[in-house]
């Protein structure tokens, strides 16, 4: 279909002047893969209804709104396809529960209808001769690869920014990253622009993007599922596999992508396996009785608010019957630091993939640094990668030194009779965009090559994310989502993102706007309006301010709920009035307090000082409800 532009683009507006959200279908919003099912197969959606809603959301909420900037390119011929699958089902009914449901693929899994680039310039038009191992079992289960997403180039860094697309901006307070690599996907999962999405992870690739941005994220033992045809960082230590919202939909494509293949060598691990019961399996872990083993180093290093949310979940944990312990891994920094091996494995792996699937115009990483085709914040990265000298003894004894670190950790697991280990997946809340992202905790799975699962844990004062994540003994996968689920069952912290809520009719919620007008109060008199974005968390004011004699009030504040007893308040800035009258203008971004106040709860704005007594005086605010 690579003459089909012009087609799928007047299908996709035929489509949606008849299908489309206005016309009632149901939605899509944090709907469960399940629920999908039920929709699909109960005739309230068909799968071309699913795809445009995601595509109107993409629209809403990627391009426009937060411009969370997740998607790399949209698949122009996702709605062929899924038309295409809506008459296979009903001819001869659902290949499984993934027929039929939009996914979305990190651009550094190879797809031959569409480009894989890294989320690269040096790699904007390279279509792969052989589509991902996982991409097709995807396919072949019957989803539909919706789009691309972004990733931190090359998928050599934490905070989700390219050279081909830039920066992802985080859900949950989009002047924040999103984590990375798999940003792209988490964010855009996390906004339900596609039903789940696929990651990689080399070290914390999967899990932090998972923590970031409220989701569960598996970076499965080394071998349990394949990486052939993943852009390498480092075959070693990459892993691939999904992230979705909640431990169900992550189990149904678990099921799907994990098990031998003759085109991985470390997939050996599985081979002559049963097939993965990951969905049937979830019921099985009772917390009752479960040991976790608590890594006190990582969370003495985490900030107050991502230890203090882990901790309350431990607490819980022990209301319901599990044991924590304090737990300590000897020599874990000196084992971690010897065996690291993307330095020697980066530069030989990604020129090898390049000529296996028939990169001709770029032939190898020292192409792209040459011509100086990437994004700086990977500039140190891949400048030392071509530099490197190969030195075979020093990776010899690095391969050697992962051996000497799940030894480490399984004798912790077997001293202490664990059935996981738990810690902070980031020891630090998101950063803002532009600032170096600390906290990573993702090195004691990527380099042992045990399973290590991310689940939401709550979210700090601040409303941000906050993920705990839980290690398990290799292969111990399946039982380690069983353990996630019990914990998700009991304990649900998943919440959606305020700034991309249900569309109305096909659109964002409106701008809601507040007229003030005190009148003359004594000399002193305020005109103008309030508004709220609620798509860019925004609380606005352009006020006209008149105050006439000596007395000078001091501030205005914003008070909601009952003025003499407000459940939340917040001051729109001292020393306003430092002259007798003018127009004063701001904004600042809401709180996740200040927000449920504006949305739930009357508003008054109040006056202090001056002329007023010290409670200050009061005039209320009606909102209106927008257009």
């Amino acid at each position: 279909m690579k003459n089909g532009g012009i087609f799928h683009i007047a299908l996709l507006c035929a489509c949606l002047q008849v299908w489309g959200p206005e016309a009632g279908a149901q939605s899509v919003n944090e709907t469960s893969i399940a629920d999908l099912q039920r929709m699909l197969a109960s005739g309230e959606v068909n799968s071309v209804k699913l795809v445009e809603q995601y595509l109107v959301r993409i629209d809403a909420y990627d391009r426009a709104g937060p411009r969370l900037n997740s998607i790399v390119r949209v698949n122009p011929a996702a709605l062929e396809i899924a038309a295409e699958l809506d008459r296979e089902r009903l001819e001869s009914g659902p290949r499984g529960p993934l027929h039929g449901i939009p996914v979305l693929i990190k651009d550094n899994y190879n797809t031959t209808d569409m480009p894989t680039t890294g989320s690269s310039v040096a790699l904007a038009d390279f279509v792969p001769n052989a589509a991902s191992t996982q991409v097709e079992k995807l396919v072949a289960a019957g989803a539909i690869v919706l789009a691309k997403t972004n990733l931190h180039e090359y998928a050599y860094g934490i905070t989700s920014v390219s050279s081909l697309t830039g920066q992802t901006r985080n859900p949950y307070d989009y002047r924040r990253v999103p984590g990375g690599s798999s940003g792209g996907t988490g964010a855009a999962v996390a906004a339900s622009l596609g039903a789940v999405g696929m990651g990689s992870d080399t070290c914390g690739s999967i899990r932090i993007p998972s923590a970031f941005n409220n989701l569960v994220g598996l970076r499965p033992s080394k071998g349990l599922s394949s990486i052939h045809g993943v852009m390498p960082l480092s075959h070693t230590q990459d892993t691939a596999g999904p992230l979705a919202r909640t431990t169900d939909d992550l189990a149904i494509v678990l099921d799907i992508v994990s098990g031998f293949d003759a085109n991985d060598p470390a997939t050996e691990a599985v081979r002559g396996m049963p097939p993965p019961r990951f969905r049937e399996r979830l019921g099985e872990a009772s917390l009752e009785g479960l040991r976790f083993g608590k890594l006190d180093s990582y969370f003495e290093r985490a900030d107050d608010a991502t230890r203090g949310v882990i901790e309350d979940a431990l607490d819980w944990l022990e209301q319901q019957g599990a044991t924590v312990v304090s737990v300590e891994i000897i020599e874990l920094a000196d084992l971690i630091s010897r065996s690291g091996v993307i330095g020697h494995e980066f530069r030989n792996d990604l020129d090898r993939y390049l000529t296996q699937f028939g990169s001709e115009q770029i032939t190898g990483l020292a192409d792209i640094v040459n011509l100086g085709l990437y994004h700086q914040a990977v500039a140190g990265q891949l400048n030392r990668s071509r530099d490197a000298e190969t030195d075979g003894e020093a990776y010899r004894k690095a391969l050697a030194a992962r051996a000497e670190l799940r030894t480490a950790v399984e004798r912790v697991f077997e001293e202490n009779e664990l059935d996981a280990v738990v810690y902070p997946t980031i020891g630090q809340v998101p950063v803002f965009i532009g600032e170096s992202q600390p906290g990573n905790n993702c090195s004691i799975a990527a380099n042992s090559g045990l399973p290590a699962l991310s689940l939401p844990a709550g979210f700090s004062g601040s409303g941000l994310p906050v993920g705990m994540e839980l290690l398990a003994g290799f292969l111990e996968d399946e039982r380690l989502l069983a353990i996630g689920h019990a914990i998700e069952t009991g304990y649900p912290q998943r919440q959606p993102p305020a700034v991309t809520p249900e569309l109305v009719d096909g659109a964002p919620p409106p701008i809601r706007t507040g007229a003030i007008e005190t009148g003359d109060q004594d000399g002193f008199g305020i005109t103008g309006e309030i508004r709220f974005d609620p798509i860019l968390n925004l609380l606005e004011w352009d006020l006209q301010i008149r105050e006439d004699g000596p007395l000078r009030t001091q501030t205005l504040g914003l008070v909601f709920g009952e003025p003499s007893a407000p459940v939340a308040a917040t001051l729109i800035g001292p020393e306003l009035f430092d002259r007798p009258r003018g127009m004063e203008s701001g904004s600042i971004f809401l709180s996740p307090q200040l927000r449920a106040a504006l949305e739930n709860e009357p508003a008054f704005i109040k006056a202090f000082g001056g002329r007023f007594s010290p409670a200050g005086a009061t005039w209320p605010i009606s909102f209106d409800s927008g257009p």
